[in-house]
């Protein structure tokens, strides 16, 4: 009788753990098969990366406004011919790339890329003091090529921006990103204006809108996975704590009608977007 008890026991534990280990048998046996399926599964971080660092996932207008989309070596800009302005900037930043020995040109010039008329450096002598030509993808950033230190002065990435604010803490958050992409080894950025439903304008040959306030969003890897910050600032004078200008990227997206990071996993975009994530950046 006992050896009957044993005997079923035996099989009753063998045949549960046949029915544990299966799954991942045939799992395996599929993977196996298939290598492609299993070279899929271990690529899809690295397929990511590819989509943003093309730039093409990182940015997409919302509405039906003007859009121009220009492609340089050094960043993608989606123009904006009614405002004059850049509906937004993206570009990568690398650790390699925040270090070169290329001087700032101070060459603002029409971008030869742009349908129609550009805005020229005379556009934004009218307001000498009040405006400085606040570029998105900042100067400093471009110190690694001449070819895209002069595209970062092109007209198509600059707007009107208060002078106090782009020398101040503008200026900060531009430092803090060349941090983070020092810190992290690279970060992904998409920058632009937030222009209100009747903007004033300026300028003496272009009617250029002046912008609300400006955005920067940053995203980068953590380890096999991803984490975004923002920033918003209104477009006027003041030194305030950075912590203070810091938005989600849900905010950001309602804010300046853009669909930031699309190319990321849904579940992915909808996790890192609605957080702020302050504890994963150096602040």
């Amino acid at each position: 009788m006992k050896s009957k008890l044993f005997l079923f026991i035996v099989i009753v534990v063998g045949l549960g753990l046949y029915l544990l280990v299966q799954p991942d048998m045939e799992v395996q046996q599929d993977l196996d098969a298939h290598p492609e399926m299993a070279a899929q599964a271990n690529l899809e971080i690295e397929d990511t990366e590819s989509e943003l660092s093309e730039e093409g996932g990182l940015a997409m207008l919302m509405d039906g406004r003007c859009e121009q989309l220009i492609e340089h070596m050094a960043y993608t800009v989606s123009y904006n011919n009614d405002w004059k302005l850049p509906n937004w900037v993206a570009y990568e930043l690398t650790k390699e790339e925040t270090v070169g020995e290329v001087e700032r040109c101070d060459g603002f010039s029409p971008d030869p890329k742009v349908k129609g008329e550009a805005v020229v450096h005379g556009d934004y002598t009218r307001n000498p003091g009040k405006y400085d030509r606040g570029h998105m993808a900042p100067a400093a950033d471009m110190k690694w090529s001449e070819s895209a230190m002069q595209e970062s002065f092109y007209t198509t990435n600059i707007c009107p921006q208060n002078a106090n604010l782009n020398r101040g803490d503008w200026n900060d958050i531009e430092e803090l990103v060349r941090d983070y992409a020092q810190r992290y080894g690279a970060v992904y950025i998409v920058c632009g204006p937030i222009v209100g439903d009747a903007p004033e304008y300026m300028g003496n040959y272009q009617r250029i809108a002046i912008p609300d306030a400006f955005y920067k969003a940053i995203l980068r890897k953590k380890g096999d996975a991803w984490t975004a910050i923002g920033f918003v600032c209104k477009n006027e004078a003041g030194s305030k704590p950075i912590l203070s200008y810091i938005r989600t990227i849900d905010e950001i997206e309602v804010l300046a009608g853009v669909d930031l990071f699309y190319g990321l996993p849904d579940d992915i975009e909808t996790k890192i977007e609605g957080e702020d994530n302050i504890a994963d950046w150096a602040l």
